[in-house]
């Protein structure tokens, strides 16, 4: 089965070229009869702007301390309205540092006022310094669901990801959160990591990560959590960049190709999401959102929006998009 037209021309339009050995996604998905499309969008995930005080080597976005792009009150209140109206199960609140964003308190309260499960993603230093220490207890009254980035459970590794000190506050943070209730069992004050690796490798087995997580976490620092995901990371960005000076580029494209797993397509997170920008501009995921690539191709506001994307509307495709089907797959 081939793709529609419109679907090659967005990949062939938008995407960098794949290296040498690396077979273009659209084709791939092509060989295995697969088709890229939207099934019931249940999930809001919204960007909140590109402030972050950490400027990760592997960083999609490139967001870091002197960004300036964050989402503002009206865009705030239009994307919690769409939310609403859009009768969506989940919103995924996300950046940079959500944290840092002025004025995210109303949003969160906002969101979970309009849907039943609200996410925040946390980098574990920005949401306990002395300015945003408030909002680990309005999380917590919200019943805010905490997905927290925590690459490994030896400083040398986290620190040489996200920075010299990030280990440590992290910890520390995390005991924090243990405090408030978070992960500890009969609390429904819900506490997920995210493990990214290191370098231009594949993240390992997602379950055995998990157990040597619990594990060490336990017995270092008496932290405890609900859940752990491991994921590839996304060859755009700052991660690109690195991969290119290093000499990786090729090697990573290769491997992703390589470990493509068709049965991942169906469980991949777009087709049942889809992302929102800090301006209130809709695209099929954050990676795409990274690369301004609008949703259907054509920009659409939030404010414009009646309810999700419809079943059975295409999704873009570009040579990153394996990253999310690599072994287990991104889901």
């Amino acid at each position: 089965m081939t793709l529609e037209p419109r679907d090659c021309l967005m990949q062939e339009a938008r995407s960098a070229l794949c290296p040498s050995t690396c077979v273009g996604f659209a084709q791939t998905l092509a060989r295995h009869g697969l088709r890229l499309e939207r099934e019931q969008t249940h999930t809001l995930q919204i960007n909140t702007g590109l402030l972050c005080n950490q400027a990760c080597r592997h960083c999609h976005l490139e967001a870091g301390p002197k960004r300036t792009e964050i989402m503002d009150r009206e865009t705030m209140d239009q994307v919690a309205d769409y939310a609403e109206r859009g009768g969506f199960q989940s919103a995924d609140v996300t950046g940079g540092a959500p944290e840092m964003v002025p004025e995210i308190d109303h949003l969160l309260t906002r969101l979970a006022e309009a849907v039943p499960r609200v996410m925040l993603r946390s980098n574990l230093t920005a949401i306990r310094d002395s300015a945003r220490e408030h909002l680990g207890l309005l999380c917590r009254d919200l019943k805010i669901v905490l997905v927290c980035s925590l690459p490994a459970t030896h400083a040398s590794q986290t620190d040489a990801q996200r920075g010299g000190g990030v280990m440590d506050a992290s910890v520390r943070t995390l005991q924090w959160l243990n405090t408030l209730g978070y992960g500890q069992s009969g609390t429904g004050l819900e506490l997920n990591l995210v493990s990214n690796p290191a370098g231009a490798f594949m993240p390992p087995d997602q379950g055995r990560t998990e157990e040597r997580f619990r594990r060490d976490l336990q017995r270092k620092w008496g932290i405890v959590f609900n859940n752990l995901y491991t994921f590839a990371n996304v060859p755009l960005g700052r991660f690109r960049t690195w991969l290119e000076a290093s000499g990786n580029y090729e090697q990573y494209m290769t491997r992703l190709t390589e470990t493509f797993n068709p049965e991942a397509v169906a469980g991949l997170m777009c087709r049942s999401l889809v992302s929102v920008d800090w301006k209130g501009d809709l695209h099929d995921c954050d990676f795409h959102l990274a690369k301004a690539i609008p949703l259907d191709g054509t920009r659409r506001h939030v404010a414009t929006m009646s309810g999700p994307p419809l079943p059975g509307t295409p999704i873009a495709t570009a040579e990153y998009c394996y990253a999310c089907t690599a072994g287990a797959g991104f889901t």
